[in-house]
């Protein structure tokens, strides 16, 4: 009877059935949801301690990590803006420079629609196992789409590079921004967005600074790079070694996300309360270096991001109230970004095509430099917005690039082929379709719940980049048709289309993340 007793000591209740000390199963079921209102209560308190931060609150290391990422991302989408020309006439029969816009009709189509695809596919994972993980999966992906390209032996699978690219790309930007939201203050979303944004700025000049330099003839300022290398030593391949550099990037990138912490409202949102407050709590710790925090609101005011059974996108589409948000947001990303991809990956072809009187308006050395003097406009836009992203409502940058956008169109029309207003007009454009861009990433992030804020951006971002795909098919045919002024006029008329649907969105700036989104 000892052994008995010894053998059955610390199993519990349920080792022995005769026992008429049980609890029963009202008990269990009334302890358990005891249990549940606990981690319910838990949950908010840890929300109210994050939301209360109102600095940045990671390492600042992290934004450079973050930004590294951003980097390659635009790095490998401008690339293709100047370096197209060369790899056309070296992968398909009969190109040049005057005809290479049909054939990258299809590379950019493709590429886009493995934007949409992949970032529909591929984000509502990070809203099931986490922001981090697939952070590093999207940038393996992408990079493993850059050294394909380098590697491609004919136009065949020069396209299937850039569709795999595409994939990588459409997701990382959709989980970097609902990360960067998820982690920044309230009254620093935009801010922060904008910030990691500007890397995205250095990585499209060194894209397209880095084509030119590989892909172009050497030739005098200011009709091009008078230290070019383009030539018979590197045998027409200049452009393999840029997509070539681009996957060493990705795999730098790749290296550095390793250190990322996961985000906290993630963790919260899927139970993991034990690993989001040690994430908390590190984030409270360097917050109160910088300066005395606030009180901890009081826990019933804030609601806890709930995880759900149902698929986020079934979610979202399921709910009239983010269905709204849902077909507003995707109508404006359409028309944006028609605009910005009828700048940013076809101006180098769309200059290069541009004819007045019979003749070309500009070379293609020349066409190839006023883009990547254009994007030095872009670092700008990120530098502003970045300073001044908190300043204004979300919704009025786009309007406001709107503006500046149309006044470098006229600047570049008029300059004719005086290169230095040329110059001075691509930099106007470039700032005025980019720097709305961040303001409106947070926004987009914003509006959607954490538990399913990467989908609903993917969605309406992913899907949007069909925009993009619009502008390749239908606007590009039209413009070796227009005089110079029509064309970029045309272009960026869809942005003023974009600007008007956005005010139709609520106000989020400096509001908590789970009252815009509950």
């Amino acid at each position: 009877m000892a052994d008995y007793a010894h053998h059955t000591a610390g199993i519990g209740f349920s080792a022995n059935p005769y026992r008429t000390d049980q609890p029963s199963e009202k008990t269990m079921a009334a302890q358990q949801h005891q249990n549940e209102r606990a981690n319910v209560h838990r949950a908010a308190h840890i929300a109210a301690r994050l939301d209360r931060l109102d600095v940045w609150s990671l390492s600042y290391l992290f934004i450079g990590i973050i930004g590294v990422g951003f980097l390659f991302t635009f790095y490998d989408i401008f690339d293709i803006n100047v370096s197209w020309l060369q790899s056309c006439v070296q992968l398909h029969s009969g190109c040049t420079p005057a005809n290479a816009g049909q054939p990258l009709k299809t590379v950019l189509l493709l590429n886009l629609a493995g934007y949409a695809i992949g970032t529909v596919i591929l984000s509502p994972i990070a809203d099931r196992i986490g922001r981090k993980r697939m952070l590093m999966a999207t940038l393996v992906l992408t990079g493993l789409g850059s050294l394909y390209n380098a590697l491609a032996p004919d136009y065949t699978n020069f396209v299937i590079a850039r569709t795999l690219t595409g994939l990588g790309i459409g997701a990382d930007l959709a989980i970097v921004n609902a990360y960067i939201g998820e982690v920044a203050p309230k009254n620093g979303r935009a801010r922060y967005t904008s910030v990691v944004f500007a890397f995205s700025a250095v990585g499209a000049f060194l894209g397209g600074f880095i084509g030119l330099f590989l892909t172009t003839p050497a030739a005098p300022w200011p009709t091009g790079l008078p230290f070019a290398i383009a030539g018979p030593h590197l045998e027409g391949s200049g452009w393999r070694w840029a997509y070539g550099l681009g996957a060493l990037l990705a795999a730098f990138g790749l290296l550095m996300r390793f250190e990322l912490p996961e985000s906290p409202r993630w963790l919260i949102s899927r139970g993991h309360l034990d690993e989001a407050e040690l994430v908390v709590r590190d984030m409270e710790l360097r917050a109160g270096h910088k300066k005395l925090l606030p009180p901890v609101p009081p826990a019933s005011s804030v609601l806890p991001a709930v995880s759900l059974d149902k698929a986020p996108l079934k979610e979202l589409l399921g709910s009239g109230f983010y269905l709204r948000r849902v077909v507003l947001l995707l109508a404006m990303w359409l028309f944006a970004y028609a605009t910005v991809y009828g700048f940013s990956s076809g101006y180098t072809v769309v200059l290069a095509g541009l004819t007045k009187n019979g003749k070309p308006v500009y070379s293609p050395p020349e066409a190839g430099l006023i883009a990547v003097i254009g994007v030095l406009g872009i670092i700008a836009a990120a530098l502003f917005a970045a300073v001044f992203a908190e300043r204004m409502d979300r919704r009025f940058w786009l309007p406001f690039g709107t503006v500046v956008t149309f006044f470098g169109c006229y600047i570049t029309a008029i300059g004719g082929q005086h290169l230095y207003v040329a110059f001075l007009g691509s930099a106007i454009i470039f700032f005025g379709f980019d720097v709305w861009v961040g303001p409106t990433y947070a926004l987009s992030a914003e509006l959607f719940p954490t538990r399913a804020r990467g989908t609903g951006f993917a969605l309406v971002d992913g899907v949007g980049h069909l925009g993009g795909a619009f502008a390749i098919l239908v606007i590009a045919p039209r413009l070796e048709h227009m005089s110079p002024l029509q064309a970029f006029l045309l272009i960026a008329a869809f942005q003023a289309v974009a600007a008007i649907i956005l005010q139709f969105a609520p106000r989020t700036r400096n509001v908590p993340l789970e009252k815009v989104s509950p």
